[in-house]
């Protein structure tokens, strides 16, 4: 993690900021998984939060995604075009060594939801394996329920919407922000570069 590479998002007025973001994170995590990448890590400097109880609620990440990692796993990542027709919206700055001074390290990590769209498709089968769900009237109310619940506890936490490449369906990574810490914690990073205990300097 000495090495980082700013990913600046240009938006225009035809087309926002949000989406972009989310079509550039969306190239990232293939590219990641294309070069099977666990040594990048991902983190929001931008990011800003709405006063809702607490760190990592209400939050906008802002229009900075910054890459952190070595020098050749970040140029390899640069060297494979990965950004493509999204190039024209997105300023990728050069790779730089990491600030002598930082404010600390943290954790970035994808935080999920208990409640899941997939769930709900076992929850029906297993209900109806059980004869509880008999009718389509029966499904229909207890999806119904279900859904009402799920958005109900849904998450404040800033979120990247993906589209997913194996089956076109949308989803939510939300991200949640650990404390300042004063030593670093080395460790892998999932396809979306973020993890739950490798840290990424904070600055």
């Amino acid at each position: 993690m000495d090495y980082y590479l700013d990913l600046k998002i240009r938006p225009d007025e035809e087309v926002p900021l949000y989406f972009i973001r989310n079509k550039a994170f969306t190239k990232l995590h293939k590219a990641l998984h294309d070069l099977n990448q666990t040594q990048i890590g991902v983190s929001f400097p931008g990011i800003k939060y709405e006063k809702k109880g607490g760190m990592g609620l209400g939050g906008k990440l802002g229009k900075l995604i910054r890459l952190h990692g070595h020098q050749k796993d970040l140029q390899a990542l640069q060297d494979s075009n990965w950004l493509g027709g999204l190039s024209g919206y997105c300023e990728a700055g050069n790779i730089l060594p990491i600030p002598e001074k930082i404010e600390g390290y943290r954790i970035v990590s994808r935080k999920q939801t208990t409640m899941t769209l997939k769930k709900l498709e076992k929850r029906v089968a297993y209900q109806k394996a059980k004869g509880v769900l008999k009718t389509e009237e029966d499904i229909k109310n207890y999806e119904r329920q279900y859904k009402a619940k799920m958005f109900a506890s849904g998450l404040d936490n800033p979120y990247l919407e993906l589209q997913s490449a194996s089956n076109g369906h949308r989803y939510r990574v939300f991200i949640e922000m650990g404390e300042i810490l004063d030593n670093p914690v080395s460790g892998d990073f999932n396809y979306f570069g973020l993890s739950k205990t490798a840290t990424i300097p904070w600055f």
